[in-house]
């Protein structure tokens, strides 16, 4: 991909919008992994900063909106540099919904803090680590224009599919077993669903990626392990089967 234009600023405008995606990526990470480790520590001081820090990322959504906005009026962009400047502005608009997502998994810690512990917290660090990577894995994929570790983040989302559909069953089971359960079990499960999505958008991006590289979307859609939606079902089935 030619990264050289007659107009120096032009190449300094595509620089920056990759730099802004890049801060973005890191800030996103970071809300991450702290609204997780606020959880795991039933740390509400912390998950209110998770929460006061979104502000960076939606600012940094509206820089790039305005370069991009700018860049198509003066600059004009064709081929290779609208792809760009297109993948630029989707990009950051999923960044800053994974940024939401963090605050959402911010404000539900502080109401778990102030319960007794329950749930299985343990397995969502550990999604919340496996899509920490895909989000740092995908970012590295943008900047470079790596479209082979795009793809390997595509295909790794299933993992995360597969934790949030063990752990929805596991959490339904704290409820059933004991009622008291059900308010944080409750609260875990929305966490839960948060950390799933980020695995969503984190595909998503490098579905972008592909398309920034290649010019044209992924041929084939991306499988979906989450069997979430069926466990309702199933499990209560089988709990009117047991005392039928």
């Amino acid at each position: 991909m030619p990264t050289d234009h007659i107009v120096k600023s032009f190449d300094d405008d595509l620089k920056r919008l990759d730099n802004i995606i890049a801060e973005m990526g890191g800030l996103a990470e970071v809300q991450l992994a702290n609204a997780i480790e606020g959880l795991l520590k039933r740390d509400s001081e912390k998950a209110n900063r998770v929460i006061a820090s979104d502000k960076q990322l939606d600012a940094l959504e509206q820089e790039v909106d305005a370069l991009a906005v700018q860049m198509l009026a003066l600059r004009q962009p064709m081929a290779n540099d609208l792809r760009v400047v297109i993948t630029a502005l989707r990009t950051a608009s999923i960044i800053e919904r994974i940024g939401d997502y963090a605050k959402n998994i911010a404000k539900r810690t502080v109401a778990i803090s102030q319960a007794a512990p329950t749930g299985p917290t343990k397995t969502i660090g550990r999604m919340g680590k496996q899509v920490q990577s895909m989000i740092k894995n995908v970012l590295d994929a943008y900047i470079t224009r790596d479209a082979a570790k795009a793809e390997d983040v595509r295909v790794s989302d299933t993992e995360v599919d597969d934790l949030h559909t063990s752990l929805f069953r596991e959490l339904l089971t704290y409820m059933m077993e004991d009622p008291g359960n059900i308010t944080a079990c409750t609260h875990l499960l929305f966490i839960a669903k948060n950390i799933e999505r980020m695995g969503d958008h984190a595909t998503n991006i490098a579905e972008n990626v592909l398309f920034l590289v290649t010019g044209s979307a992924p041929d084939e859609d991306r499988i979906k392990g989450d069997d979430s939606s069926f466990v309702v079902e199933a499990d209560c089935d089988s709990k009117t089967k047991a005392t039928s």
